[in-house]
């Protein structure tokens, strides 16, 4: 009797400030890892690129040095699945690897002028007040959520109509049809697929849940929305083809770009998923109403609203959460809606980086050293304020200090301040939905800070769940892959993989303080905004 082989997933995720590949096996079990830091690039204020040659150098060595730290060959690879930051593109011509910019990042604020005055233009006004005047004849949400559209800095949408506007080479290689763009996922799965370039007619594809966040993308038509053309001048056919999660035809990693150990080998790209959606079946967030908040360089709360794509109002935004395809006809699409407050892990690196205290992992303590803040507030604000404030024009301050304010009160009004942010988040995904809340699952680097969980629950007053792997991007590409795969064949197969390290109850006693202290927080909004 021949002996089963066993399974191996190799899991590559791309975040904005690590890459890490995990190999894991069919009992989810970490074999072996790596990981290394993505260079973010700042050639001026405002601006966030990634050199995405030396992106790809390393990606490969990640990817290769996991399997050799898992004593395992590139033969005993099962398959491999990505997950990727979401809203980071680059242009280039994919024949003669003319790159005609950096990747530009999610976090880039180049195009902010462009956005305040798209904003503020008589033709933006006029689409919202057509598209509210359909909505009340159609009752339709996607006219609704058509009569509060507005241009925001994470969306590819401005930066792009930045760099076309900018960008001599890019115009000319627009203008001779020879360039295309290519979101983060797009872009590593053509290197892979094509052995860094040595077969450029594989297909150019984007999953669903990278490309619902760009802006370009109408969740309620499920296809790129025709305003890209009608308002902004943008041809489609640069863009990539949508698939769903399910898709069958990714193919198999190109073996030339990874060496000679890799000759003959027939590895599967079982998946492609973003990291906000990987970051929910990391988490295990199947069911309508179940939320999870990630925790990293920002706060991502995503809210699973089921079949339905809800218009939202309040500045946070639909998305397809994911797509599978069960048969040939049947595509099962789930949705959800999502806030972000930009700056949160940021926060803390910047407090370090000013000496506050050495390494985050002291906050906590520096934190409960004292009973409060001793009335001085933070505003978290580098990137804004988003949903439900919407000021992106608000600055970051202290406020309140006084001679008997020490480092600790600092400390803690910073994190304070983070969680007063997600718990305005809560509220208005509450408010939207219609759902009340009663866990929330939390994630990222920040989400093993038990003072920030703490504060959290007391301030939410709602139970904060946080599993024993931190790493959910990671985890959830790996469900995605492996029951794309076959290696289980239900979302009920992956429930035994979650375990739940600590729950964080909420304190009643506790709350009127907290919601007293975030009232006058929130009075402090008024005095950082508009400021530039």
């Amino acid at each position: 009797m021949t002996e089963t082989k066993a399974s191996h997933i190799a899991a590559l995720d791309v975040g904005t400030t690590y890459l890490r590949c995990f190999v894991l096996d069919e009992n989810c079990a970490v074999k072996g890892s790596a990981a290394d830091a993505v260079e973010l690039l700042n050639p001026q204020p405002g601006y966030f690129e990634i050199e995405p040659e030396g992106l790809w150098r390393k990606i490969v060595k990640v990817i290769r040095e996991s399997i050799y730290n898992a004593t395992l060959k590139p033969s005993d690879i099962t398959c491999l699945t990505i997950s990727t930051q979401r809203c980071t593109f680059l242009t280039w011509n994919h024949r003669t690897k003319e790159y005609y910019h950096n990747f530009i990042t999610w976090k880039d604020l180049r195009a902010d002028e462009l956005v305040q005055h798209w904003n503020s233009s008589c033709l933006l006004r006029f689409m919202n007040a057509f598209s509210y005047s359909l909505y009340l004849l159609t009752r339709q949400a996607r006219f609704l959520a058509g009569s509060v559209l507005k241009l925001m800095n994470g969306q590819v949408t401005p930066r792009l109509l930045y760099e076309i506007a900018h960008n001599k080479r890019l115009q000319r290689a627009l203008h001779e049809k020879k360039a295309r763009l290519e979101l983060l996922d797009s872009w590593i799965l053509y290197k892979l697929r094509s052995g860094n370039g040595l077969d450029p007619d594989v297909e150019h594809i984007t999953d669903i849940t990278s490309s619902t966040a760009t802006g370009l993308y109408d969740p309620f038509t499920l296809s790129w929305s025709p305003l890209v053309r009608w308002m902004f001048g943008i041809d489609s056919s640069i863009l990539p083809r949508v698939v769903d999660n399910s898709y069958r035809d990714f193919g198999y990693v190109h073996p030339s770009a990874f060496g000679q150990e890799w000759n003959n080998t027939m590895i599967p790209i079982a998946a492609s998923i973003s990291d906000q959606t990987a970051a929910m079946w990391g988490s295990q967030c199947f069911a309508t109403g179940n939320v999870k908040i990630t925790m990293g360089t920002g706060a991502f709360l995503n809210l699973v609203t089921g079949p339905d794509c809800k218009a939202v109002i309040s500045g946070m935004y639909p998305l397809v959460a994911w797509q599978l395809k069960h048969t040939s006809k049947q595509i099962d699409t789930i949705y959800c809606i999502e806030g972000a407050a930009h700056d949160f892990g940021t926060v803390v690196t910047w407090a370090q980086s000013c000496g506050l205290f050495e390494s985050p992992a002291e906050t906590a303590a520096i934190a409960e050293s004292v009973s409060d803040t001793n009335d001085v507030y933070f505003m978290p604000a580098f990137s804004g304020l988003g949903p439900p404030v919407n000021d992106y024009r608000a600055a970051s301050g202290f406020i309140g200090m006084t001679p008997s304010t020490t480092k600790a009160h600092l400390v803690r009004a910073l994190l304070e301040s983070i969680v007063f942010r997600v718990v305005q988040l809560i509220e208005t995904a509450e408010h939207e939905t219609g759902h009340r809340l009663k866990v929330i699952k939390v994630d990222g680097g920040v989400s093993r800070n038990d003072f920030v969980c703490q504060f959290l629950a007391d301030a939410s007053g709602l139970h904060v769940e946080r599993a024993d792997c931190s790493e959910s991007s990671i985890m959830g590409a790996t469900f995605l892959a492996g029951v794309n795969h076959g290696i289980w064949h239900t979302l009920d197969d992956l429930k035994r993989f979650r375990h739940v390290e600590r729950i964080f109850e909420p304190q009643p006693k506790q709350f009127d303080s907290i919601a007293s202290r975030m009232r006058k927080w929130s009075r402090a909004i008024e005095r950082f905004s508009g400021w530039y």
